[in-house]
């Protein structure tokens, strides 16, 4: 058994994936430095100044007692930071289109097989030579 599981993780294919999940991590942690640092900033500064990633609708305050210590932490509805995510996904996907159609361009294109005789043209040969 631990000769098959040698076996399978040797193959090909679980490298490619093992190599393809560490680049999608790498690949989604500059990305997502790029939307918090660069993109975000440069929304916030058309919409006013604001930080999307602190944009909120607070349904239920924090309780704070005398001392200042929080006794319930504030609840509240993280809208700008989902916004943060679709950005995310978006640039992502955009990425991932452009990945892969560089891919395509670099793959040989598929030559069809040169097309035979039809069915139509078989069936006829055959009746032809069944005349003769």
């Amino acid at each position: 058994m631990l000769k098959e599981f040698k076996d399978f993780i040797m193959t090909g294919n679980v490298i490619d994936f093992a190599v393809a999940v560490i680049m999608a991590t790498a690949l989604g942690a500059v990305i997502n430095g790029f939307v918090n640092n660069i993109i975000m900033p440069v929304v916030g500064h058309f919409t006013g100044g604001s930080d999307f990633s602190n944009m909120k609708i607070v349904l239920d305050e924090a309780v704070v007692d005398a001392t200042g210590a929080v006794t319930t932490p504030e609840n509240a509805i993280m809208w700008g930071s989902w916004v943060n995510t679709i950005i995310n996904l978006i640039i992502v996907g955009f990425v991932m289109f452009l990945i892969v159609k560089a891919y395509n361009k670099t793959k040989k294109p598929v030559e069809e097989a040169p097309a035979g005789p039809s069915e139509l043209d078989l069936l006829t040969e055959i009746r032809d030579a069944l005349k003769k």
